[in-house]
C-alpha cells in the first residue's frame, strides 16, 4: 500500500521561511550597531572580530551588545588575574626576582579591581542605570595599562602584555558601546 506524503517538509519549509524574514532585518540593524561600534575604535578589525566571537552578537541590539561587550571584557580580566595567580605560584619562572613577583602582585591587584569594575557595569545594565559605563570601562582600562607599567623594562613584560592589550581593546569597545546609551 502506498503511503500519502507527509504535509511535515512543506510545514517545516514554511516555519523556516518565517523564522528567517523575522531575524533578516534585526540581524542587518545589529551588524549595522557592530560597524558604527567598531568604526570608532583604533583597531576596527579586533572590534569586529571580538564582538562576532559572541554568536549572540548578529541579533543584538545595543542594550545586548553592552552586555556582549562587558562579558568579554570581564573574561579577559577574570582569566588574566588567574593567570597572573598561577604565574606566581609557579616554580617553573626562573629566575624568580622580587621585582617579578612585585609586577606580578601588582598587576593581580589591577586586575582584581578590574574585575570589580568590569562587574559593576553588569550590575548597572541589570537596573538599566548606564550613566556609570563608560566609567567601569575605563577602570578595566586603567588596570591594563598599571600592569604595563608595573612590567615597563622588564623581560618579563610579555608574560602579560598580550593580555593587557586585549583588555585594553575590549574596554575600548565596551566605552564606545556606552556612549549608544547617552
Amino acid at each position: 500500500m502506498a503511503s500519502l506524503p507527509s504535509p511535515r517538509p512543506a510545514l517545516l519549509c514554511f516555519f523556516v521561511a518565517v523564522i528567517a524574514l523575522s531575524v533578516g532585518p534585526s540581524s542587518a540593524a545589529a551588524t549595522e550597531i557592530v560597524k558604527r561600534v567598531c568604526e570608532k575604535t583604533s583597531d576596527y578589525r579586533y572590534c569586529v572580530a571580538a564582538l562576532y566571537s559572541d554568536p549572540r552578537t548578529p541579533n543584538a541590539d545595543a542594550y545586548f551588545l553592552a552586555y556582549i561587550s562587558f562579558g568579554l571584557a570581564y573574561l579577559n580580566a577574570t582569566h588574566t588575574r588567574d593567570h597572573i595567580s598561577r604565574l606566581l605560584r609557579s616554580p617553573d619562572l626562573a629566575p624568580r626576582s622580587p621585582r617579578l613577583t612585585t609586577s606580578l602582585q601588582s598587576c593581580r591587584r589591577g586586575y582584581a579591581a578590574a574585575v570589580t569594575e568590569l562587574a559593576s557595569a553588569y550590575n548597572d545594565l541589570n537596573s538599566e542605570t548606564f550613566a556609570g559605563l563608560a566609567g567601569y570601562a575605563g577602570g578595566g582600562a586603567r588596570a591594563a595599562g598599571d600592569c604595563d607599567r608595573a612590567f615597563a623594562g622588564s623581560a618579563y613584560a610579555p608574560l602579560v602584555a598580550g593580555r593587557n592589550r586585549d583588555l585594553k581593546r575590549l574596554c575600548e569597545i565596551c566605552t564606545v558601546v556606552s556612549e549608544l546609551f547617552t
